[in-house]
């Protein structure tokens, strides 16, 4: 047999409000109860979330430091190669300069001995 029972739309009605005070009174309850964990929880969370927030701003500092340091690397052994090309420029230079003289000085003694031998078969002749 089947236990009909006539739900009007009164009782469903009753039964609906019924159910959602139990759940209310159900949530209000757990709430309390939970109100100390509940403020543990939110304090550790605001604590992870400024943990993590020092640990990101500790990664950009040592980002920073990093790219700072390579930056100067980087100027360092740029102003090495830059004093490399300037030595060998004043040494090419100087070696051009030194080629130069020692022509000229050469040039100058072989005029001289030239000279000389003129002078000499002058003074021969006359």
């Amino acid at each position: 047999m089947r236990n009909h029972r006539d739900n009007d739309l009164s009782d469903r009605r009753a039964a609906a409000a019924g159910a959602k005070a139990t759940l209310l009174n159900a949530y209000r309850t757990a709430k309390d109860a939970a109100g100390p964990e509940q403020a543990a929880r939110l304090a550790e969370r605001q604590a992870n979330a400024a943990a993590r927030e020092e640990r990101r701003a500790e990664r950009e500092r040592s980002k920073t430091e990093e790219q700072e340091r390579l930056r100067v690397e980087s100027a360092e052994r740029q102003a090495a190669v830059d004093a490399a090309a300037r030595e060998e420029v004043e040494a090419r230079e100087t070696a051009e300069k030194n080629r130069i003289a020692w022509l000229v000085e050469d040039e100058a003694a072989r005029k001289a001995e030239r000279d000389r031998r003129y002078a000499a078969r002058k003074a021969r002749q006359s």
